[in-house]
């Protein structure tokens, strides 16, 4: 379901989007649909990666080994 909603911006900058949009062949709605899915995904993918980094918690990077423990097999 689609729901629509007012926004505000400078005239000039709506009629150059529209006009990019249509050497585009989309619509202005179409453009901010998509700007809409991109600027939601992200929040998704840093919070993809904090749980992924989470996973890795066991790590310490701050751990040293020797010559001879890292070639241990």
């Amino acid at each position: 379901m689609l729901k629509n909603i007012t926004l505000s911006a400078d005239i000039n900058l709506i009629s150059e989007a529209r006009k990019k949009a249509l050497r585009e062949n989309t619509t202005l709605n179409a453009q901010f649909r998509q700007w809409l899915n991109r600027y939601i995904s992200i929040d998704l993918k840093v919070s993809d990666y904090e749980k992924l980094m989470d996973s890795f918690s066991y790590a310490n990077p701050d751990q040293k080994f020797t010559r001879d423990e890292m070639n241990e097999r």
